[in-house]
């Protein structure tokens, strides 16, 4: 078998309409409504679903939880504007700049969390 890639991730939330202007405030995301009542925000080509957690989209994970996720975003922008772009939204950065190896080598860091508490690395490649 051979992967291509990852088409989008689903994140289980509390509050559909807190993390969807998160996403599309905070980063710029897209908003996309899909079928079935489904919402996700574009990041870059691949999608971050969302899901109510009282309210998933079937099938789902074995216990899909709230805060649970860790994943890494790679940014445009120098991350010094990154930074800057976040404090402006009052964005608590948790952690950096600090270096870290991503899939691709050597990039350097921040680290925020959204409204479910869900851990987001914001990342450049060095």
């Amino acid at each position: 078998m051979k992967i291509k890639d990852i088409d989008h991730i689903t994140l289980t939330v509390t509050d559909m309409a807190a993390t969807l202007r998160f996403y599309h405030e905070v980063f710029d995301m897209p908003i996309i409504d899909g079928d079935d009542n489904q919402h996700y925000v574009l990041c870059g080509k691949q999608a971050i679903k969302l899901q109510v957690v009282d309210q998933p989209n079937l099938p789902v994970a074995k216990i899909p939880t709230p805060g649970s996720a860790d994943f890494c975003i790679i940014v445009k922008d120098p991350l010094e504007e990154v930074e800057n772009h976040l404090k402006s939204y009052y964005v608590e950065i948790v952690e950096g700049p600090v270096e870290r190896t991503g899939a691709h080598g050597s990039m350097t860091s921040i680290y925020v969390r959204d409204p479910d508490q869900n851990l987001i690395e914001l990342s450049e490649y060095n």
